[in-house]
């Protein structure tokens, strides 16, 4: 998931439209990150765009940058569901880890074998070795995961923005009302119905997102986020 580099980079680079040329120059040339070459610099720069697009053209890149400095604590799970939306693995991985109970062991290979049953065969053994290893490390990062040696399964701390994210992320997906909080993204939030309807409510009296509750109707809309031609682009069939 690559958090420090990415708290790193926003840190130096903050305009919220910065183009994704001005985070490739602070990388590749002002070398933010302290890599050692430029091709070291130039991999770097390409993980961070394929995990999360640094491009403010793109709504899951926006969406990430307008709670970034809003909700620091949120951070973590803002990175992880932002890298959810853009990286297979790592989404597929998602209803193991997810799944286990409170607690239990998460065991490297465990993680290798649940991954080459995706796609048998797709991974040799060293690059499936690496990839269960990164993949633990995100989980760790986000939070649903916790250990250094050891990963356990343990419960992310979930925040206004980082619900706000997973709402307009189920949003843009085609959901309304209250399965807006019973997606695959705020599954990631390790949190009840309710309480993400409170942090969603918190997040609205901030005027983040608009949240409208009667009884069991619940509308959420994303005034800040969502522009005129995305929401022309939503409302067309298909």
């Amino acid at each position: 998931m690559m958090l420090a580099e990415l708290r790193t980079l926003l840190a130096v680079v903050e305009k919220a439209d910065a183009t994704r040329t001005e985070y490739l120059e602070a990388i590749q040339t002002a070398n933010c990150l302290g890599k050692r070459s430029g091709k070291t610099r130039t991999l770097t720069f390409r993980h961070l765009a394929d995990l999360y697009a640094l491009d403010p053209s793109l709504l899951v890149f926006r969406a990430l940058r307008f709670f970034w400095q809003r909700d620091v604590d949120g951070q973590p799970l803002l990175a992880a569901l932002c890298a959810y939306t853009r990286d297979p693995i790592f989404r597929a991985t998602a209803r193991f880890v997810l799944g286990l109970e409170e607690g239990a062991t998460v065991a490297r290979e465990a993680m290798e074998e649940f991954i080459d049953a995706q796609e048998p065969g797709r991974f040799s053994k060293s690059t499936l070795e690496s990839t269960a290893r990164n993949i633990n490390s995100s989980w760790t990062q986000s939070g649903n995961l916790a250990g250094r040696t050891r990963k356990v399964r343990a419960h992310a701390v979930a925040t206004p923005g980082a619900a706000s994210l997973a709402l307009l992320l189920g949003y843009v997906s085609g959901l309304r009302g209250e399965s807006l909080f019973k997606s695959d993204y705020t599954q990631m939030l390790d949190c009840s119905f309710e309480k993400t309807i409170e942090l969603a409510e918190a997040a609205s009296r901030r005027g983040w997102i608009s949240l409208k509750r009667v009884g069991q109707v619940v509308e959420v809309l994303f005034p800040n986020l969502i522009t005129a031609q995305e929401m022309e682009w939503l409302r067309e069939p298909n």
